[in-house]
């Protein structure tokens, strides 16, 4: 809340980046599923023009794909295109 949204939406207001992708994984998707804050910051970032992905291994570890999805992000398997950003010329910032 006060480091990955803030970043993302300054981001995005200031051009500093040609494109952002939030991507989800890991316990992370855990509590986009059950926190009703996250989840509206994470509307407004969608509503903002940011991709926002999550990953499927991840969300259905957790039993929460659907949850996920009926929250408008796509959910898809990510190691083959996490590396792919990895080994291009993207950007990767974990927080």
């Amino acid at each position: 809340m006060k480091v990955v949204f803030p970043y993302l939406f300054f981001g995005k207001a200031n051009g500093w980046w040609d494109e952002l992708n939030l991507i989800i994984w890991g316990p992370s998707a855990k509590l986009v599923a059950e926190d009703i804050d996250i989840q509206d910051q994470l509307q407004d970032v969608m509503d903002s023009g940011i991709t926002v992905e999550a990953c499927k291994a991840c969300t259905d570890s957790y039993s929460i794909t659907e949850v996920i999805q009926q929250k408008g992000v796509v959910v898809r398997y990510f190691g083959a295109s996490l590396t792919d950003y990895l080994k291009g010329s993207d950007k990767v910032i974990s927080f």
